[in-house]
């Protein structure tokens, strides 16, 4: 594999400059094309100690504007790092649509240092591959064109290219003791290397081996690489768009038709599931008084406060996730949880249309960036389920978009649990019968009145749908390590106190303390 990149390839130094002057033009351009085009270009580097990634990196910086670039070079994780899933760093870093970011000892590179040295073994290590396969796919799916380069050098080229360094008083500082141990380990280094980019090469996150012996040859064939990557992908974004804007336009005139149709929203038939769901299971009866309901939430409140504390303590972080139907009762709820912690522990996170700078990423960008830190807790008010959600039923997500989704979710919240969070989603479900009274509540109430919108009346309009879109979300995201709780919501007090106990539970089951231990 890597005999390719050690012929020797060298280009002069008169080449070098007229190519030099030629792509530093080509590549502006691009940049300004880039930015109309909105994708994001992820560039990856890795490969051998003492190959020039940097120096490369470096180059193609001096050659491009700054304003429209990001580098972003990674070492050991800091605390804030650390408390947060692996994946949160590099979500956290990803250019927004338009810009180029390149990204040094990055996904690959602990994964490919830790089997090299034995640290980990095969499998794990193939698994570790499979996660950055995952994430690649993910962002590739949504538009980012991905290039990954592995700078290569032979063994007695690295040996003669550390030295060369090594010598150089202004260049020493790049050579480390490090680097000469994993030279010495060099075969092995090479055999990971090989599995790496056999694992992890697709259609369209191929990796590109570069012969990084001569830094004229390496810088020029990055840089033509880059200029061809990036003017295919823009031809190939520029036919898609044309296919979006017919869809888009189509998808806006049947919408404007059919919201012309209702005349007032408030008089609109609900249509029902046209199949029985998991919602229709649900006992709906369920209730608590009053006075229950007081002694309940106060003992529920009581517990949740000791377990939380004791999960901070241990630096175990919690995440809840709250969807329903509108005027369901989720701030309420979240107010009866709030009120048995302390306000510098949690975080409520309202969520409602994307922001610019939220369009800018992946959809799940704007989530991962929230993760908080070790012992906190994060309440999500609306959360990524939106995309199978109202996404979904509204046509703001195009079906491939929403249909994949599911599968980018489940990994999503497969990493959170991995990290050690507590993970809680509910779904807290009313009739429309119990909407309808509640919206009528909402109307006659000055303060309340602000919640009501014609948009709830038009999701109202369209509950089957909706249903359906609840059966499926559950039916494909609830999961052994992050299943829904359902919560019959007829009865705000009895959802109120299901919630805060669930909670608790899975905390008590996540501390390891027995359920019967209680507070006197």
């Amino acid at each position: 594999m890597f005999e390719v990149a050690e012929l020797g390839n060298k280009i002069s130094s008169e080449e070098y400059d007229k190519e030099e002057s030629r792509l530093r033009e080509e590549l502006l351009q691009l940049q300004q094309d880039l930015r109309l085009a909105k994708f994001p270009v992820i560039v990856v580097f890795a490969g051998v100690d003492g190959a020039g990634k940097g120096e490369t990196v470096n180059r193609l910086s001096s050659w491009m504007d700054p304003r429209w670039l990001v580098t972003n070079a990674y070492s050991d994780p800091s605390d804030e790092e650390s408390e947060r899933p692996e994946f949160w760093r590099y979500w956290r870093d990803l250019p927004p649509k338009g810009q180029i970011g390149m990204f040094l000892s990055a996904w690959y590179s602990k994964p490919v240092v830790d089997h090299a040295w034995g640290r980990i073994g095969t499998p794990e290590f193939d698994e570790q591959l499979a996660r950055i396969q995952g994430f690649e796919k993910e962002l590739a799916a949504d538009g980012a064109l991905i290039i990954k380069f592995w700078m290569h050098l032979g063994k007695s080229q690295q040996k003669k290219r550390l030295k060369k360094l090594e010598n150089d008083p202004h260049q020493a500082w790049r050579v480390t003791d490090n680097d000469w141990r994993n030279w010495k380990n060099y075969d092995g280094f090479i055999r990971t290397a090989e599995r790496t980019i056999l694992n992890t090469s697709s259609g369209e996150n191929a990796w590109t081996i570069v012969e990084g012996e001569q830094s004229r040859y390496r810088e020029i064939t990055v840089a033509r690489h880059i200029r061809d990557a990036v003017r295919q992908h823009l031809k190939t974004w520029d036919i898609e768009q044309k296919v979006v804007a017919e869809a888009l336009k189509k998808r806006a005139e049947e919408k404007q038709e059919k919201d012309s149709q209702i005349v007032d929203p408030k008089q609109v038939q609900i249509v029902p599931a046209p199949t029985r769901t998991i919602l229709s299971t649900l006992d709906m009866t369920q209730q608590l008084e009053r006075p229950d309901y007081k002694t309940q939430l106060k003992k529920q409140q009581s517990r949740l406060n000791r377990l939380y504390r004791e999960a901070k303590a241990r630096g175990i972080s919690s995440m809840l996730v709250f969807e329903g139907w509108d005027a369901a009762g989720k701030g309420g709820a979240i107010r009866r949880l709030t009120a048995a912690m302390d306000s510098r522990d949690y975080r409520v996170l309202p969520f409602a249309a994307p922001t610019d700078e939220e369009n800018a990423h992946h959809y799940l960008w704007r989530f991962w960036r929230h993760l908080s830190r070790a012992g906190k807790v994060s309440i999500f008010d609306r959360s990524w389920y939106g995309r199978v959600l109202v996404e979904r039923i509204e046509g703001f997500a195009r079906n491939h978009e929403w249909q994949r989704a599911y599968a980018e979710i489940n990994s999503f919240e497969e990493q959170l649990v991995e990290h050690g969070i507590v993970l809680m989603k509910y779904w807290v479900h009313i009739t429309p019968e119990e909407q309808l009274e509640r919206f009528g509540e909402r109307e006659k109430i000055p303060y309340k009145r602000w919640k009501l919108t014609d948009g709830d009346w038009r999701n109202r309009a369209q509950w089957g749908a909706y249903e359906m879109a609840v059966h499926e979300m559950i039916e494909r995201t609830s999961t052994r390590n992050a299943p829904w709780t359902l919560v019959e919501g007829n009865n705000k007090y009895f959802a109120r106190v299901k919630i805060i106990e669930s909670y608790c539970k899975q905390l008590e089951k996540t501390l390891g303390i027995n359920a019967n231990d209680k507070d006197d």
